[in-house]
């Protein structure tokens, strides 16, 4: 484990300067570690039981990161399209893993018209995933190669969400028959949940659980309520925190608190009869990568709290959640440790940070006494 000493470490375009560190922080001075220089545009990190790290690149690679080595890339992994913001994504660990070995993929995958969001499982040996299959995959391909979302959380009921993205095309969130801009929900195995919103397929496809989401880089469980949470990314400005609920649709592209990159107004406005409106919103944008709550000791005055990884601000913002309403922001490490593309609870407690970089680092954030 190498640690930030007195000197000043020049990483992928950004200083850590020896006098910020211990960083500062309304409750805690902060000690930043750096457990590995060594990633290649890492996007997801996932712990598995005896505390070992596997870790998605973009470029199609799974490593796993145990006894502060790296290794190499894994075997068995499915194949992706790394493109753009395509490649292999997300990682999330079955919540029977002791038994049943299984790991989860999210990627990018080719196919007739380009490319889609795929999820993949295969049962993890050694530095190999073996009877690895493709258990659920976007039904419209396209050739954007922007606004995958695929992020995977597994609910208390054992059950799957996925996230998607627009695709880049707007128009496609609001249409039920096409899994862009949607949240679904799968069983662990691919099949259709029969308590889903359109389970019988008649006014949506039966997997979708929410539509009118823009790109959801985040999705997390509530602790208490077992809801789902989501951070989505807004165009210029209109970044939002959602609750998504069975069958509701999100508005995007018809209502936002962000504007067109060209500036023009986007849709009808910030709210409109039918559609659902965000519990937080930033405006400007900060580019939310991931979402959790954090249910730690090592931390004990942030139990409870929301952390959402930034790109554009290169920061973790902190929020203090009550009933359903955000109450605080804080704003930690501000343009120190670079773009945060992923963030995660540890065993120990600690949070753990991915940066988004093609030298790219896992990082542990710890109180620094």
């Amino acid at each position: 484990m190498i640690r930030l000493c007195s000197f000043i470490l020049i990483l992928f375009g950004f200083v850590l300067a020896a006098q910020a560190n211990p960083f500062p922080s309304k409750d805690y001075e902060l000690k930043v570690e750096v457990l590995t220089s060594k990633l290649d545009t890492p996007w997801a990190l996932a712990f598995l039981p005896d505390e070992s790290i596997l870790i998605t690149e973009l470029d199609g690679n799974l490593r796993l990161f145990k006894d502060g080595t790296l290794s190499k890339p894994l075997k068995g992994t499915p194949k992706v399209r790394a493109r753009g913001q395509g490649g292999l994504l997300d990682v999330a660990i079955d919540p029977n893993f002791a038994e049943n070995r299984w790991v989860y993929l999210s990627f990018s995958e080719a196919g007739e018209g380009g490319s889609g969001t795929a999820v993949a499982r295969g049962q993890l040996n050694g530095l190999e995933l073996q009877n690895t299959k493709v258990i659920y995959r976007q039904n419209i391909k396209t050739g954007t190669n922007r606004h995958f979302g695929s992020r995977l959380v597994f609910a208390r009921d054992g059950t799957l969400f996925i996230t998607h993205g627009d695709r880049g095309k707007r128009p496609r969130s609001q249409d039920p028959f096409d899994h862009a801009g949607s949240i679904i929900r799968i069983n662990p195995d691919g099949t259709i949940p029969a308590d889903n919103p359109f389970a019988d397929g008649k006014k949506a496809l039966p997997e979708i659980w929410s539509i009118g989401h823009r790109n959801a880089q985040g999705i997390t469980i509530h602790p208490e309520t077992g809801d789902i949470w989501t951070s989505e990314h807004g165009a210029r400005g209109g970044d939002e925190i959602n609750q998504p609920k069975a069958g509701k649709n999100y508005g995007w592209p018809i209502i936002s608190y962000g504007r067109h990159y060209s500036g023009l107004k986007i849709g009808t406005g910030v709210a409109r009869n039918g559609l659902e409106q965000p519990h937080f919103f930033w405006d400007p944008s900060i580019a939310p990568s991931s979402i959790l709550f954090y249910q730690g000791d090592l931390f004990p005055k942030w139990k409870g709290d929301i952390f959402v990884g930034a790109l554009a601000f290169e920061l973790v913002s902190r929020l203090s959640e009550d009933n359903g309403k955000i109450t605080e922001q804080e704003r930690l490490l501000e343009g120190e440790v670079g773009r945060v593309r992923d963030i995660v609870e540890g065993p120990d407690g600690a949070l753990y940070l991915l940066t988004h970089s093609d030298s790219g680092y896992l990082l542990r954030l710890a109180p620094a006494n």
